[in-house]
């Protein structure tokens, strides 16, 4: 299990105060991701009934700042993200994603939240300084953090046991991502291997987060 930061708990209820609102200037590792971004040349490896199927798919990531979030005494910077994935051999969409990057400055501690539509979520973590090259958060099913929560459909035919995603950034400002997901597919004694790669150049810069607009809005009006 991802290593969970621990908390003093004396006063759960107040917020911090102070809080800096802009947002692109706090994500830490983060910040390397917003914005909008495309592929053309991702690879998918997935289970199928006659074996193993690999098949390259074009990507857009679309990664946008959020107003800082608090937990009580918890202060998070995050990004707002959605993933459109489809292929050269047909227009559907082979794969739609969309759930937010989190990062704690407080402690290092990165999250990512999933959610796909066809009835599955993640919430997955781990550790980061702020001015790392790697970014590699996990899930894994059954706890109730950091966890996979799943159709009964998908526990049934294509249970996911563990989710992992490694975020490396190169010097010439593009990233590539592996996925490592590890499903158990129905009838099936061993689990299957289920992967995703791709490396993603910028199209798009980030917006300021609503708050740090409309701030800006009143200092110069």
């Amino acid at each position: 299990m991802t290593p969970s930061p621990m908390y003093a708990l004396a006063d759960v209820f107040t917020e911090p105060g102070n809080v800096d609102p802009e947002t692109l200037n706090n994500l830490g590792p983060l910040r390397q991701l917003a914005g909008r971004w495309r592929a053309r040349k991702g690879v998918d490896l997935n289970p199928k009934a006659e074996g193993p199927e690999r098949r390259v798919f074009i990507e857009n990531i679309d990664f946008q700042a959020i107003d800082p979030q608090a937990n009580g005494p918890q202060l998070l910077y995050g990004l707002r993200y959605h993933i459109h994935i489809t292929t050269e051999e047909e227009d559907i969409t082979f794969h739609d994603q969309v759930g937010y990057w989190l990062w704690e400055p407080a402690t290092g501690l990165v999250m990512q939240t999933i959610a796909i539509p066809r009835g599955q979520v993640v919430l997955a973590a781990g550790q980061a300084s702020p001015d790392a090259g790697e970014i590699v958060v996990t899930a894994t099913r059954g706890p109730t953090e950091y966890g996979i929560c799943s159709t009964t459909f998908l526990e049934q035919a294509f249970r996911t046991d563990s989710y992992k995603i490694t975020i490396t950034f190169h010097p010439d400002g593009s990233w590539s991502y592996v996925t490592d997901t590890e499903l158990l597919v129905h009838g099936r004694d061993t689990p299957f291997a289920h992967q995703d790669r791709n490396t993603l150049h910028r199209v798009g810069e980030a917006k300021p987060n609503p708050l740090a607009v409309i701030l800006a809005k009143r200092k110069s009006g």
